[in-house]
This record gives C-alpha cells, sequence and structure tokens, in this order.
C-alpha cells in the first residue's frame, strides 16, 4: 500500500496533520510537495495526477485548506474519481469508509467512497500533527494555466489570529467598534490575538481578517474567550479546535455555553475590565 501526502510547505501545520492522517492509513505515506512559479491549481493538480500514474497509490491525502482542497478538486476533476473533503478518519476497504464534517462542523457524516485512488482531505485539527517528514519537492509548469499573481498578506500586530494561543473574540455583544477595546486590552494582557463574529465583520466594526467561523478563520488556541457571542453554527465551526472555551455572555440562553468550558454570564462591559485589573495586579503592573 503507498498513500501520498501533498504537503503545503514543511512546516504547515494543516499540511503536518494530513501527514499524520496519511500515516494512520499508512505508517510509511510518503510526502511530496508542489512548487512552481507561482501557484496554479489546475498545473499542480496535472503534476500530481502524473505520480499518481507513475506510483500508483491507494491514497492521495491533501490538508484541509483553501489550496489543499483546490488542488485536490481539480485532481478529482482530471482523473473523473470522486473526492471526500474534510475527513476526520478513512478506514480501507470496498468501498472505503471515511468520517467526514458536514454542515459547517455541526455534524459528522459516516460516507462510502468509491475510486482508486482515494482522494482525500483532511479536517483541519482533527488529529495531531506529526513530526515533518523527508518531503520529496515536484516541479509544476504552469504553461499557460490559471495562476495566482499576487497574494497579498493581512497587516497584523503582533501575534496572527490563527497561530496565537490564545484568541479573545466579541461578538454583536461588544455593541460598537469602539467597544472593542476592552477586548483588545485584555487580549493584549494575555499576549493573544483579536478575533470576532460574522456579525461584528457585517457591521464594519472589525476586518474581515479577525473573523473565527467557517467564512473566516479556523483556530486552535490553548483557550478561547468568547465575549458576547451567541454560538451560531457557522462560528463554533471556526473555534472547534480550541482546547478550552470560555464564553461570556449575559444571555443564559445563549448556545454557545453549550459548548463552553467555563461560562461568565454577565455584562461583559464589567467582566472584562475586571478581569484586566486582576491580570495587571498579579503582574504588579
Amino acid at each position: 500500500m503507498t498513500v501520498l501526502t501533498l504537503i503545503e510547505h514543511p512546516e504547515d501545520e494543516l499540511s503536518l496533520q494530513a501527514y499524520a492522517f496519511a500515516r494512520s492509513i499508512e505508517p510509511d505515506a510518503e510526502a511530496v510537495t508542489v512548487t512552481g512559479d507561482a501557484y496554479a491549481p489546475a498545473a499542480w493538480a496535472k503534476t500530481l495526477v502524473e505520480l499518481i500514474a507513475q506510483r500508483s497509490p491507494t491514497a492521495v491525502v491533501a490538508p484541509g485548506s483553501d489550496r489543499g482542497n483546490e488542488v485536490m478538486a481539480h485532481v478529482a476533476a482530471q482523473l473523473d474519481q470522486p473526492m471526500a473533503a474534510n475527513c476526520v478518519s478513512l478506514t480501507p476497504g470496498d468501498p472505503a469508509t471515511v468520517v467526514r464534517v458536514r454542515w459547517g462542523g455541526s455534524l459528522l457524516e459516516e460516507a462510502r467512497v468509491h475510486g482508486s485512488p482515494l482522494l482525500v482531505t483532511a479536517a483541519p485539527h482533527a488529529v495531531a500533527a506529526a513530526a515533518a517528514p523527508e518531503v520529496e519537492t515536484v516541479h509544476a509548469a504552469a504553461n499557460g494555466a490559471v495562476a495566482v499573481s499576487e497574494h497579498v498578506t493581512a497587516t497584523t500586530a503582533g501575534v496572527s489570529l490563527a497561530d496565537a494561543d490564545v484568541v479573545v473574540s466579541g461578538g454583536r455583544g461588544v455593541g460598537s467598534a469602539e467597544g472593542f477595546a476592552i477586548i483588545e486590552e485584555l487580549a493584549q494582557l494575555l499576549g493573544g490575538a483579536v478575533g470576532c463574529s460574522r456579525a461584528v465583520t457585517s457591521a464594519g466594526w472589525r476586518p474581515h481578517t479577525d473573523q473565527v467561523g467557517q467564512t473566516g478563520t479556523k483556530i486552535a488556541p490553548e483557550i478561547y474567550i468568547a465575549c458576547g457571542i451567541s454560538g451560531a453554527t457557522q462560528h463554533m465551526a471556526g473555534c472547534k479546535g480550541a482546547k478550552k472555551l470560555l464564553a461570556i455572555n449575559e444571555d443564559g440562553e445563549a448556545s454557545i455555553f453549550a459548548s463552553a468550558d467555563y461560562a461568565v454570564i454577565g455584562d461583559l462591559h464589567q467582566i472584562l475590565p475586571a478581569i484586566s485589573a486582576e491580570i495587571r495586579k498579579a503582574k504588579g503592573a
């Protein structure tokens, strides 16, 4: 049995998770990374298809990132084979069985996947990342294929939202853009990043780059502090990787409390300054 793993970068967290997923299928899974003058998904897929023809793997695994899902969708189209996205487990067989995340993380689906090779992407944070493997590099020639000409990264101060060990987020309950001052203060004291809900970005209070959720950034901090966030399914899909969740909301019936490890029912405008004051006191500031 041979399993190929698409690695976006040898130090990329989601790629290392995909490699761990691949090793759960085959301990001697191989790892490859595709390079080129620019990111061209169809060209990258063609290169993978050529590798598949040469090595006849039983499965190809990619990270469940935007790029991983896009490339694998092109691979599936070129091979005329099905592709299962955002899988948390795979059991080989004829057909194989996968369990995958559906409906924004609100349910797990067990499905049968026909086809050879099996084409899957690993759901973010479904498995712990493996140690960095030996990675084979292959070059993809774009040859006129549609390619990304420029990538503009978000400008952030301090730790990024995706990498932070502590994330403090605000929702509609914060009340205004100015209300995020107490969110920012607590995040700074904890050495964390500021996040928000979709309602906040829709209101124009924070940029989309701060949004946590299905259509925003998926995070996996040690602790996630959600302030004034009701707990919509789309938001919870983005923070389900958090090790611990502290929810602060004055609505005791808010659905987020069902997922919280710690809950504080009360006015965040009084609670957050009190927490920040205690942290300063503990630090002797």
